[in-house]
C-alpha cells in the first residue's frame, strides 16, 4: 500500500510540473501587423492590433492553433499561432546600460530607455549581446521581458 502511495505521489507531482512548463513561455511577433482576439478562433472580434514585429509576448494558454497571450503591459488575448515565432527580443523594463563587454566593469557605450525592442544575438548567463537599430553591445538582463537563455 505504501509503495502505491509513493508511486501516486511521484505520478501527480511529474504531471503537474510538466504541465506548469507548457505555459509560461515567450515568443514573439512574427509580422508588423498582428491581431489579438477576444477568443481562440477566427469568429471572435478583434481586441485590438499589435504593429511591433519581434515583440516578445508570454504565451498563458492554448487552444488548438491559438494561444492565449499576454504582454508586458498587461495587455492580454488570443493569437494565432501563424504570427508567432521563437522568441529572439526583450523589452527593457527600466532603463539601462549597455556595456561593451559581459561586465559592469567593462566600458559602457550606450543607454538605452525604459520600454525599448532589443534584438537577442546571443547570451550568457544574465547578459545578451543585444542589437538595438545600428547599435550594438552586451545588455544586464535583470529587469527585461522576454525570453532570456
Amino acid at each position: 500500500m505504501q509503495k502505491i502511495i509513493i508511486i501516486l505521489f511521484i505520478f501527480l507531482n511529474f504531471y503537474t510540473n510538466s504541465i506548469s512548463a507548457e505555459y509560461g513561455y515567450f515568443l514573439s511577433l512574427k509580422n508588423k501587423k498582428v491581431n489579438v482576439r477576444y477568443g481562440p478562433g477566427f469568429d471572435y472580434p478583434i481586441k485590438y492590433i499589435y504593429k511591433k514585429k519581434f515583440l516578445p509576448i508570454k504565451v498563458i494558454d492554448k487552444k488548438e492553433n491559438f494561444r492565449r497571450i499576454i504582454d508586458h503591459k498587461k495587455n492580454s488575448g488570443w493569437i494565432h499561432i501563424s504570427q508567432l515565432k521563437k522568441s529572439n527580443s526583450l523589452i527593457v523594463l527600466e532603463d539601462k546600460i549597455i556595456f561593451s563587454k559581459n561586465s559592469k566593469f567593462s566600458k559602457p557605450l550606450f543607454r538605452l530607455e525604459k520600454g525599448r525592442l532589443v534584438i537577442l544575438k546571443k547570451c550568457i548567463s544574465n547578459w545578451c549581446k543585444i542589437k538595438s537599430n545600428n547599435y550594438s553591445g552586451w545588455l544586464y538582463t535583470k529587469n527585461s521581458w522576454g525570453k532570456i537563455e
